[in-house]
């Protein structure tokens, strides 16, 4: 980009100052802070914002696709937001994109076209870790001084819903009720009739329901929560409710009480009116009347449900989440927030634990693919830090379609990693790791098999052949499950085009013909990706000595 030597010349002067966007694409606005992280401290404070309803959650009605029409809006704010973060040297921008891409059949097609036009990376991200991060953004905006809260966060296309007490989440959730889509669905009158208002509080408490009770499971006997509301539509309630108290625009939401009672107040009043009249109500914005109503009922059952009385406003949610899981990813934070930076790893191992896998195995099957993946880097492949973890991750959890059949196993573990709520990962590298536990076995890789087709970038499918080559292999060093390999070590000769697998055998009596078996068994997939020819053999281990890769001709 253009700004990239300014920014290097800027960062020379201020060497401690980090500038960083981030952008929420959302079903109803696309939202982006840049910030200005102070690593001492650390913290950060908003230096600039941008919001723009756009809409995106605007679908063709026959294929629930996006619209050209919003995706055109889309871009057009994502450029504005592209511009504003490079005039204010961001030294990254990170985007995230949630309910309205996730469900339309042509999203990842438009956050490629996002990429081309902007050469913005815009993650697609699950709800849950859409939830997880609204977490990271409360906490670090609000003290809960180690007493239970409940946040809820409703957008336009979903409601995100977690129980948390400033430790480790204890309870995630996210449901497919938010005020962009629940005014499409039901409301079909203006002002609203009794009929459509009961339909959309009556489905509104089912939908809910589930999620809210499963949230009051995890409260310990005794626990009182309290209820914390973040982003645009509880703001306009909070707004719309001073304005009445006050006569006038508060300078600041915080420390402001909505209650049950102020609540069905505003509802009542809103469903008397119709839009043109909610455009005149003091502190609504016109873009917000239309949806207002759908959202308050929302708010209103989850606090039914949840039998909680009052709220309060945190001005900070997904965007300030986003900040704050890139600065634990970065290391810049080693506060109470700290537990999250491990969030992949203990994610990936209690899902293991939850599908039973056999932990001491398949933690020695990692340990195999991240040797060979470590002693090939950049000799047989180029990829870095971000693949090596997803293809840990495949390698632990690889075995855990035997939770549902050993029939086809390699099939389950896809569908149970790509549906079982990983935390930490992007959408796309849960697909990663999805696909890489598929080929761990049977077929290679192949354009016909529809998850192999999930992947649109021709970058991740070169991931999953090549990396998927190196779990086979590693699966083959511990083919009986004992740890009969105790570690090993590789030979390239890159004219003839040979790899030498050597192995080191944990017992020096021990001939590990099952594992040299195996190996020859499961190269070819190895051999054909990589264009080599492999070879295994035994060689003991000489004691206090490292293996590391023997290149005698450096590949070019």
């Amino acid at each position: 980009m253009s700004g990239v030597p300014v920014l290097q010349l800027w960062r020379s002067h201020n060497p401690e100052q980090r500038i960083l966007a981030a952008i929420d694409v959302g079903t109803n606005s696309i939202h982006m802070v840049v910030v200005d992280i102070n690593p001492t401290l650390p913290s950060f404070k908003i230096i600039a914002a941008q919001k723009d309803t756009v809409r995106l959650g605007e679908r063709c009605e026959q294929t629930g696709q996006l619209t050209p029409a919003a995706m055109e809006r889309a871009l057009g704010s994502l450029r504005r937001c592209r511009e504003l973060a490079d005039s204010l040297r961001a030294e990254a921008v990170i985007g995230v994109a949630t309910s309205a891409v996730r469900e339309a059949p042509n999203g990842l097609e438009f956050l490629q076209q996002v990429r081309d036009e902007t050469g913005l990376e815009i993650a697609l991200i699950s709800g849950v870790e859409e939830a997880r991060r609204i977490y990271l953004g409360v906490l670090s905006g609000l003290e809960f001084q180690g007493q239970p809260h409940v946040i809820v966060d409703i957008g336009g296309g979903s409601t995100e819903l977690i129980l948390g007490d400033g430790h480790e989440p204890r309870y995630l959730s996210s449901t497919k009720v938010g005020a962009v889509r629940l005014t499409d669905m039901f409301v079909q009158s203006d002002p609203i009739s009794e009929r459509d208002f009961e339909r959309l509080r009556g489905y509104v408490r089912g939908m809910l329901d589930r999620a809210t009770e499963e949230l009051r499971s995890h409260l310990r006997p005794g626990e009182v929560p309290k209820l914390v509301g973040t982003s645009g539509t509880i703001e306009s309630l909070m707004n719309l409710h001073v304005w009445q108290t006050l006569g006038h625009a508060p300078p600041s939401l915080q420390g402001y009480t909505l209650t049950q009672a102020d609540l069905k107040g505003l509802i009542q009043k809103l469903r008397s009116l119709n839009y043109p009249q909610r455009t005149q109500v003091p502190g609504m914005s016109e873009k917000r009347a239309e949806i207002i109503l759908a959202g308050a009922v929302v708010l209103l059952e989850v606090m039914n449900l949840l039998e909680i009385n009052s709220l309060k406003i945190c001005d900070r949610a997904l965007r300030e989440g986003i900040v704050v899981d890139w600065m634990l990813s970065h290391g810049l934070i080693e506060d109470r927030l700290r537990y999250q930076g491990s969030v992949r790893q203990r994610s990936t191992l209690g899902m293991a634990q939850k599908f039973r896998v056999n932990l001491p195995y398949s933690e020695r099957v990692a340990a195999f693919a991240l040797s060979l993946f470590d002693q090939t880097q950049g000799i047989l492949h180029q990829w870095g830090e971000l693949e090596r973890e997803l293809l840990w991750a495949a390698a632990i959890l690889h075995n855990c379609g035997h939770f549902v059949s050993h029939s086809a196993h390699h099939k389950h573990s896809y569908y149970l990693i790509r549906n079982g709520g990983l935390l930490g990962y992007t959408d796309t590298e849960i697909e990663l790791i999805a696909n890489l536990a598929r080929y761990h076995r049977k077929n290679t890789p192949k354009k016909k098999h529809e998850n192999y087709r999930n992947l649109t970038s021709r970058e991740h499918r070169l991931v999953v052949e090549q990396l998927s080559a190196i779990l086979r292999l590693a699966i083959a060093l511990d083919r009986r499950q004992v740890g009969a390999i105790q570690d090993i070590s590789c030979r390239w000769q890159s004219e003839s085009r040979e790899f030498t697998l050597i192995l080191h055998p944990s017992n020096a009596n021990d001939a590990c013909e099952l594992e040299l078996w195996s190996l020859n068994y499961k190269k070819e997939a190895f051999e054909i990706v990589f264009n080599l020819k492999l070879e295994a053999h035994l060689e003991p281990s000489d004691p206090g000595v490292n293996t590391l890769i023997e290149e005698t001709v450096t590949l070019a």
